[in-house]
């Protein structure tokens, strides 16, 4: 059985243990399929996405890293609104993704997703993930993201973006 399935599977009953216990989920768990949900989520992605050229503007391009990030969480976050799922984990949102791929549920480009977040963070690459960069950005010292980092970081967030809305209106 495939890790991401696995780790779907693992989400699905973390969230059902949870919501027994306290009435509140950390995981994955199923609802109604929603477009209008996802719909939203786009929005909130493209209002999220507008951030990040704000930020560069105005000199706080270490934000953009975040801001990207969570513009392509959102879209994965549509995805599985119009598929049947809620997330309240990030992991487990990228294993519901990578699941969905693998299962061809969803056409997305699954090594557009490997450049935002792995899988199995043991598998070795080149350049750091989205992920990554937002992390050390979010949680370093430095003030300023290389212009290269965030014209790759906006791409990749402009491509999901497309791809994400495609899904949607399949």
């Amino acid at each position: 059985m495939p890790h991401a399935k696995n780790k779907t599977e693992w989400c699905l009953r973390k969230a059902e243990k949870e919501l027994k216990e306290t009435g509140r989920h950390r995981g994955l768990v199923r609802i109604e399929p929603s477009n209008d949900l996802a719909l939203a989520h786009i929005r909130k992605a493209e209002h999220t996405l507008k951030a990040v050229m704000e930020f560069q503007r105005i000199g706080y391009s270490d934000w953009s890293a975040s801001a990207a990030f969570y513009a392509i969480y959102h879209c994965l976050l549509a995805i599985a609104a119009k598929h049947g799922y809620e997330s309240r984990n990030q992991e487990c949102t990228y294993a519901l993704i990578y699941h969905l791929i693998e299962t061809k549920k969803i056409k997305l480009d699954r090594d557009l997703i490997e450049n935002v977040h792995r899988l199995d963070p043991e598998t070795s690459q080149e350049s750091p993930t989205i992920t990554d960069i937002r992390e050390t950005y979010q949680y370093g010292v430095n003030t300023s993201l290389e212009n290269n980092t965030l014209e790759k970081i906006l791409h990749t967030a402009k491509t999901i973006m497309d791809q994400t809305k495609d899904e949607i209106e399949e």
